[in-house]
C-alpha cells in the first residue's frame, strides 16, 4: 500500500551516516540537493557535506543525485563528485530515481532516497518502490505555496510520529 509516510525521519542528512545506512542494508543512496544537503543559495558542497560523502565512499556506499532543480545547479554541485546526476529529475515520478539506481549498479532492495520534501522526495521513492529518508529542510522558503505544502507535510509527519510511538 502506498504511503506518504517516510520509513525514516532524521534530524539532518548527517544522521544518515555510513553505519546507519549499512545497518539497514543500503548500498546506494539517491539524493536531493536543495535544502537536503545544502541551501539553495550554496552552489557547492560545504566541507561537512564533502566529509559525509567521503565517509559513504569509504564504506562502499554509492551515491547519485535526482534533483528537480536545473542543469547548471546540479552540474556545479556535482563537479567535485562526478556521481550519476539527473537535473530536472521529475520527482515525484520514478523514472530518474530508477535510472539513478541502475547507474549505481545496485538493486532496488539495496537503495534508499533522501530528501526534504514529502510530496516530491518521499513520493518519488515510494513510486520507485524504495524506502525514503526525510530530513527537515535546511532553509525553508516562506512563499504561500511552500507554507501550504509544509502544513500538509505536518499532517504526514504526525502520522509518522504516531507510528513510531513518538
Amino acid at each position: 500500500m502506498f504511503s506518504f509516510i517516510p520509513e525514516y525521519y532524521l534530524g539532518s542528512f548527517e544522521e544518515a551516516n555510513a553505519d546507519f545506512l549499512l545497518s539497514i542494508g543500503v548500498k546506494g543512496i539517491v539524493l536531493d540537493i536543495d535544502n537536503t544537503l545544502e541551501p539553495y543559495e550554496h552552489p557547492k558542497a560545504g566541507e561537512h557535506v564533502v566529509k559525509w560523502f567521503d565517509e559513504l565512499k569509504t564504506a562502499g556506499i554509492k551515491t547519485s543525485i535526482v534533483s528537480n532543480n536545473n542543469e547548471d545547479r546540479v552540474r556545479i554541485f556535482n563537479e567535485d563528485f562526478g556521481m550519476p546526476a539527473y537535473p530536472r529529475g521529475g520527482k515525484p515520478f520514478k523514472k530518474n530515481v530508477l535510472n539513478a539506481i541502475n547507474d549505481m549498479g545496485i538493486s532496488k532492495s539495496e537503495a534508499i532516497l533522501m530528501g526534504d520534501q514529502i510530496f516530491t522526495d518521499v513520493w518519488a521513492a515510494h513510486n520507485a518502490g524504495i524506502p525514503a529518508i526525510l530530513v527537515p529542510p535546511i532553509n525553508d522558503r516562506k512563499d504561500i505555496l511552500t507554507r501550504f505544502k509544509r502544513l500538509l507535510e505536518g499532517i504526514v509527519l504526525a502520522a509518522y510520529r504516531k507510528r513510531e510511538g513518538k
